[in-house]
C-alpha cells in the first residue's frame, strides 16, 4: 500500500460501536492497515488468513460484514463467500482483489457478493463503499421482505423464492434481480433499468452484466418453470419481463 492509500486517522463518525467486520487477507501489511483503519473508525475487527479460519471466525462472532481476499493460502475466498450464502449468511460481503478483468468481477458477483474492489484501493474509498452495503443492508431489513406475482412468492431477506411446493433458494443478486421482474409482472423491464438499480455503483461493469444474471436466474427457476410457474422472457428491444404463465395470461 502507498501513504495515498493508507486510512485517515480521524475519529470513529456515524458506525455503531457493535458493527464488526471480518477481514480476510493473507497480506500482513494489508490485514493490518485495515485492522488499524477500520478499528480507528470504530468497527469491530476481526481477522483471519484463509478458509477453515474465516469459516471459523464467521462461525464464532457473525460479522456485518466480510471483507474478503480471492487467493488464499488454502483455497479461494469464492469457497467463504459461497459457503457463507448457502449457509443463510445475510450480511456484506466486498471482495478485495487484485484480478481486475471485468469476468473476475462478474465471478466475484455471481459468488454472492455485493461489491467488488480491485486492489490497490484507497481506504477512504473502501470505507464508503463498506458503508454503502452496511446501510443498504440495514434498510433492506426495515423495509417488506415479501414480495409476491401470483403464486410465485419471494422473501428478500432468506432469498428464498417459492411456487406451490417448490422452493429455491437464491444469491442475494438474483433474490434482486427476481425482485425487480416482480414489481413490473407483465412488463418488460429494460436492461438500462436493471443496470441502475442493481449494478451502477459497481464500476467497471457493463451492461451484459444483466444478461449474465438473467441466464442464473433462469437456471435456478427451472423447477419452478417446470412446474407450472412464471418464466422470465426476452422482449426483443425492451428488455426482460417475468411471464406469469400460471395465469394463463399472454403478453
Amino acid at each position: 500500500m502507498s501513504p495515498a492509500t493508507e486510512p485517515r486517522e480521524a475519529g470513529a463518525v456515524g458506525v455503531p460501536a457493535a458493527t464488526r467486520v471480518l477481514v480476510v487477507e493473507d497480506d500482513g501489511d494489508i490485514r493490518a492497515m485495515l485492522a488499524r483503519g477500520l478499528g480507528a473508525e470504530g468497527f469491530a475487527v476481526d481477522l483471519a488468513g484463509g478458509v477453515e479460519e474465516a469459516l471459523a471466525a464467521a462461525r464464532d462472532r457473525v460479522p456485518e460484514a466480510v471483507l474478503l481476499d480471492i487467493m488464499l493460502p488454502d483455497g479461494s475466498g469464492h469457497d467463504i463467500c459461497r459457503a457463507l450464502r448457502e449457509g443463510g449468511y445475510p450480511g456484506s460481503i466486498l471482495f478485495l482483489s487484485a484480478k481486475d478483468e471485468v469476468g473476475d468481477r462478474v465471478d466475484g458477483l455471481a459468488a454472492g457478493a455485493d461489491d467488488y474492489i480491485v486492489k490497490p484501493f484507497a481506504f477512504d474509498e473502501l470505507l464508503a463503499r463498506l458503508r454503502t452495503q452496511l446501510q443498504r443492508r440495514r434498510l433492506s431489513g426495515e423495509a417488506r421482505s415479501l414480495v409476491a406475482a401470483g403464486r410465485l412468492a419471494l422473501d428478500l431477506a432468506t432469498r428464498q423464492v417459492r411456487h406451490g411446493e417448490v422452493a429455491v433458494r437464491l444469491t442475494q443478486r438474483e433474490a434482486e434481480l427476481l425482485g425487480v421482474l416482480m414489481e413490473q409482472v407483465g412488463r418488460p423491464v429494460a436492461r438500462g433499468d436493471i443496470f441502475e438499480r442493481l449494478w451502477a455503483s459497481q464500476g467497471g461493469l457493463s451492461l451484459n452484466v444483466v444478461d449474465v444474471y438473467v441466464g442464473y436466474l433462469r437456471t435456478k427457476l427451472a423447477d419452478i418453470t417446470r412446474a407450472g410457474g412464471p418464466t422470465i422472457v426476452t422482449v426483443r428491444g425492451r428488455g426482460f419481463m417475468l411471464d406469469l404463465r400460471e395465469s394463463g395470461v399472454r403478453h
